[in-house]
């Protein structure tokens, strides 16, 4: 009967474990903390409650947004892409906010009329999500 012992050599099973851990430890180019200009994350957070995303999304931090109609909004920091296809970066991310449908037109997100500071405040706060120093994992 064979066992794992006799499978996998005990050394590189350690060695396997350490890799994964590292990789797992190290922030990739997509997981760094982004700064976007101009943005508050805390007033997107606020837009996001008053704008109503909580009733197809679910955002961590927002009260009561806990939908399921769109995907949940959950680790964004760590995505790369938006709506699937679009590069996940801060300026693809505010031009989606603010106009969804001339990014990727007939997609389920509606334009809500959200103005390009808004936009910027409501990034500023998704790219909080997902950062390995918070907790909404």
């Amino acid at each position: 009967m064979l066992t794992a012992r006799r499978v996998i050599p005990p050394l590189a099973l350690a060695a396997v474990v350490v890799l994964v851990v590292a990789a797992w430890a190290v922030r990739g180019p997509g997981e760094k903390p982004v700064a976007i200009a101009g943005g508050s994350a805390s007033r997107g957070e606020t837009a996001m409650a008053q704008l109503g995303c909580g009733t197809c999304h679910t955002i961590p931090g927002v009260t009561g947004a806990d939908a399921g109609v769109g995907p949940p909004l959950t680790r964004w920091a760590e995505r790369r892409y938006i709506a699937g296809r679009i590069e996940n970066s801060p300026g693809n991310l505010v031009r989606w906010i603010m106009s969804p449908q001339a990014v990727e037109p007939g997609t389920a997100m509606p334009d809500l009329g959200v103005s390009e500071e808004t936009a910027r405040d409501i990034a500023a706060y998704l790219y909080t999500l997902g950062d390995r120093d918070r907790v909404d994992r």
